[in-house]
């Protein structure tokens, strides 16, 4: 997308400085991801939901490939770098259920992916559909 390092860049500054990263983070987090290929290291701004202890994270971009059930990573959480375990999942069942709630909690979510979220707040079943369709993938980090 065009832009979007500029913003990432931005998102990044903001969550690093202690007290906006309060404000900020209460919907961002940055994973410290590593090419498994390349080996290049990735400071990456995402959108985040809280489900019990866990960060619901929905993502259809390459990176997203290089996390996998069973490790862990570094995040940075409201400011602090910490340790999380990784689950993944790409079945559709579980990547609609997910993507369906991240955008009844998150329309800047359901936007930037192309959910469509009727006036009840329920999201579009079909672009649901699509956005599995097109890639994407559900993580669930439980942080430390």
């Amino acid at each position: 997308m065009p832009g979007q390092r500029l913003v990432n860049l931005l998102a990044r500054g903001l969550l690093r400085t202690p007290l906006l990263s309060r404000l900020v983070g209460a919907r961002l987090v940055v994973l410290h991801v590593v090419g498994r290929v390349s080996g290049r290291r990735y400071a990456v701004p995402v959108a985040y939901v809280t489900r019990g202890g866990e960060l619901l994270i929905g993502t259809s971009s390459r990176w997203g490939r290089n996390l996998r059930t069973g490790e862990q990573i570094v995040i940075r959480l409201r400011g602090r770098r910490r340790r999380a375990d990784v689950r993944t999942g790409t079945g559709e069942a579980e990547v609609v259920a997910a993507y369906a709630e991240m955008a009844r909690a998150n329309r800047a979510f359901a936007r930037f992916n192309g959910i469509r979220v009727g006036e009840d707040g329920e999201p579009d079943r079909e672009d649901l559909r699509a956005v599995w369709r097109d890639g994407a993938r559900v993580l669930r980090l439980t942080p430390r």
